[in-house]
């Protein structure tokens, strides 16, 4: 095991717990090999995680995919970054390129999508999306997320029209002031 890879699994292993020994062995990583590609990603992660430094973040993983179109890890780190500096489109497009990448987590890129499209409030299309990663999902956390994105999708979802019949609960408010009437006329 070279120098470079020891840095390397210690930013792995002390992130995002102890971000202090994560930057020192990151810098130390990166500065044996300025393009190591879970360098770049890990960079990424901190630019996102800890400064809300989207671009840069971006720039990272640009980069990184740069030296490996084939880094798997490297897309959901990414395609989060791209939705939370708003760029709804980007995301898609990378979404759509990940998902043909052999050995890509499918369930963790579909669960990305159906965060874009709750952000989009697409929610009809998130909740066909959350189908779909079910299918791709064989990891408990994952799987009680996309429950939980359902449960908040569906809570954000515009009330249907209430039909006629529902309609007529006015006669009920005119009813209630009715049985509070004895509050009013009672002796004081």
């Amino acid at each position: 095991m070279n120098q470079n890879n020891t840095y390397l699994i210690k930013a792995l292993d002390n992130y995002p717990y102890n971000l202090e020994e994560t930057v020192e062995s990151l810098n130390f990583a990166l500065s044996y090999d300025p393009k190591n590609t879970h360098a770049l990603c890990l960079q990424g992660r901190i630019e996102v995680d800890v400064y809300q430094n989207y671009e840069l973040a971006i720039e990272f993983y640009q980069e990184a995919l740069g030296e490996n179109m084939r880094a798997t890890f490297v897309y959901p780190h990414f395609v989060l970054a791209l939705i939370l500096n708003e760029d709804y489109e980007k995301a898609h497009k990378l979404i759509d390129f990940a998902l043909t990448i052999k050995a890509s987590d499918k369930g963790l890129i579909y669960t990305r999508q159906v965060y874009l499209l709750e952000c989009q409030r697409e929610y009809e299309k998130a909740l066909e999306v959350i189908k779909i990663a079910k299918k791709h999902c064989y990891d408990d956390s994952l799987m009680d997320d996309l429950n939980d994105f359902k449960k908040r999708i569906k809570s954000k979802m515009p009330k249907k029209e209430k039909n006629e019949m529902k309609n007529s609960k006015p006669d009920k408010k005119e009813s209630e002031p009715e049985k509070r009437k004895w509050f009013w006329s009672r002796k004081k």
